[in-house]
């Protein structure tokens, strides 16, 4: 790969080799028998990586975004929805389904924190949910919610209740079991954990969502994103037919399909391991330049990315800056009053997995040698 700024933002993150070859594959018919089965073995291989056997994934040309609005799939209006927000994603999660007629009730927690036990027992309590929505990593914050407790909680108090997952800046780089924590949805993107340029919209839903989709009393009120439209694509693709609705981003699927072949080329196990020493080590990194985290605790801290709170005296444009000069780009932060009192960091897919690249030590010595010109001391 030719020289070039390395890109260590919570994503877009840095593409294998091999996913960029597949870019540039000719010009190509979505419905060319030679492209079929690339579409297929891809749905069939997103599944995989959220470790299910029979949940329905949906990839469609579009941001991650694209899968908040997919969501109007399972809501009517007037619906009951609790939202478990950590930061700027949860909360925008939230205004799109209201967009929708939702009903929103939050839990909110300060930055850094993640949601309780109690407290999510309390909003249970009080109200029958439709869904239960909560942010597996917030690209905002480097929160790490426990998606496998608040599922069991939220499936214990309310069986009926689906529960949605936004796990963007989580899939590919954490663990999730889909089947086995009993979720209903996951949402996501190309361009993080799963190491795809930006321009692919996924969704994987149980097959409880699509009954709950199936039975729904109003039809749904809008066109692309609904899953009358793709329901059919997504099956005759995986069973190696040509369907048309809209035409699929022919290329990313290509790239997606190769990244997701190197993916699974390892125990999903040894992947997930991998990504948690590197971040652990990492924020061991951060603690010893005399720096907190914004993730308040470990088991509360992402696997896929690092948000640390800037020191006195520091401010984050010099900063950025500074590391940009050097190679490396890294991203300020969004959370609304407090953009510019930390940074953000990315370290997931082959900046983790492919030691030999050097991006996480470049990092580092980025991050060193860059506080010491802005006059930081330890």
């Amino acid at each position: 790969m030719a020289p070039h700024k390395l890109c260590m933002i919570p994503g877009p993150i840095e593409f294998h080799e091999d996913v960029l070859s597949a870019m540039a594959t000719p010009a190509t018919s979505h419905v060319d028998p030679l492209f079929v089965p690339v579409f297929g073995e891809t749905i069939e291989m997103v599944r995989e990586v959220v470790q299910s056997k029979e949940a329905q994934p949906f990839v469609t040309s579009g941001s991650g975004t694209l899968g908040w609005d997919m969501m109007v799939n399972l809501l009517e209006a007037g619906d009951e929805v609790l939202v478990i927000t950590t930061g700027y994603f949860g909360d925008h999660f939230a205004e799109c389904l209201e967009v929708y007629g939702a009903k929103i009730t939050f839990i909110r927690t300060e930055p850094g924190a993640t949601a309780t036990a109690e407290v999510i027992a309390e909003a249970l309590a009080k109200t029958k949910f439709k869904m239960v929505t909560v942010t597996h990593v917030d690209t905002s914050t480097g929160v790490l919610s426990d998606i496998k407790a608040v599922a069991a909680q939220v499936k214990a108090a309310s069986p009926e209740t689906l529960v949605v997952v936004d796990g963007v800046c989580s899939v590919g780089s954490e663990e999730i079991k889909f089947d086995d924590w009993k979720l209903d949805v996951v949402i996501t993107g190309s361009q993080k954990g799963l190491g795809v340029p930006p321009g692919l919209s996924i969704v994987i839903a149980s097959q409880y969502a699509l009954s709950v989709f199936k039975g729904r009393k109003s039809p749904v009120p809008v066109y692309y994103s609904n899953w009358n439209k793709w329901l059919p694509i997504m099956n005759a693709y995986e069973a190696r037919k040509p369907a048309y609705f809209a035409t699929p981003a022919v290329q990313l699927v290509y790239a997606l399909h190769t990244s997701l072949k190197l993916i699974l080329s390892q125990p999903l196990e040894t992947r997930f391991k991998k990504h948690a020493d590197v971040a652990a080590d990492f924020r061991q990194f951060v603690r010893g330049l005399g720096l907190k985290t914004v993730a308040q605790t470990e088991a509360g801290a992402a696997n896929g990315m690092t948000a640390v709170w800037l020191p006195e005296g520091v401010e984050v444009a010099p900063l950025v800056g500074g590391l940009a000069g050097k190679g490396v780009q890294i991203a300020g932060g969004i959370l609304q009053g407090l953009a510019g009192k930390y940074f953000r960091i990315g370290h997931m897919g082959i900046s983790v997995i492919d030691d030999d690249r050097q991006h996480i030590q470049k990092v580092k010595d980025a991050l060193v040698s860059t506080f010491a010109e802005l006059g930081y001391k330890n």
